[in-house]
């Protein structure tokens, strides 16, 4: 136990170390770095990326699909990733005046999913042209891909969550979205 520990420190030393040296360059002007650059601004830009499913601003509703008691599931954007991947993206609500436990039946089935918590592991995509289902991709882990450790919601209160799909071929328009325990929801993707 204690040579795994060395090890680990030992690897943190080597790393530190040349992070170290890296960071020492033969730069006369060590004040040209204080200045911002165009390397440390797309750290900046992701914020308001990340701000625009929040509440903060209006977002377009493509799909309502309502669960059991009072739940309800807003879709605000269905996107196809350049790497192969749909990416969809809402918020999960309570409408109802009591707390709402999220039902387990969300996470799906599959015991690698469902150890890792209440999610929206279960979601699927259908293409029935192409008759195939997607299900939300999954860590090497087995982690879902998908907005996890969902206890309940209290009345009115609602959540941003995500899930991600493998992509249908491009020439697959429209997909089924299901999850247990809500209605289904026709979806277009573009």
């Amino acid at each position: 136990m204690n040579v795994s520990y060395v090890r680990g420190g030992f690897i943190a030393f080597a790393v530190a170390a040349s992070l170290t040296v890296a960071g020492c360059g033969a730069d006369a002007e060590p004040k040209a770095a204080d200045k911002p650059t165009t390397a440390t601004q797309p750290t900046q830009q992701p914020t308001p990326s990340q701000s625009e499913g929040s509440a903060e601003g209006p977002t377009e509703t493509l799909s309502v699909v309502k669960g059991q008691k009072g739940l309800e599931l807003a879709i605000n954007s269905v996107e196809r990733d350049t790497g192969g991947f749909v990416t969809i993206k809402g918020r999960l609500s309570n409408a109802s005046s009591a707390v709402i436990a999220i039902p387990p039946q969300t996470s799906g089935n599959e015991t690698e999913v469902v150890k890792h918590g209440t999610s929206l592991g279960g979601a699927t995509l259908v293409d029935s042209v192409g008759k195939k289902r997607y299900y939300v991709l999954r860590d090497t882990d087995g982690r879902p891909l998908t907005t996890t450790n969902l206890d309940s919601l209290g009345p009115g209160k609602s959540t941003a969550v995500f899930m991600q799909f493998p992509a249908p071929p491009a020439s697959t328009t429209e997909v089924s979205f299901q999850l247990p325990t809500f209605e289904p929801a026709t979806l277009k993707l573009s």
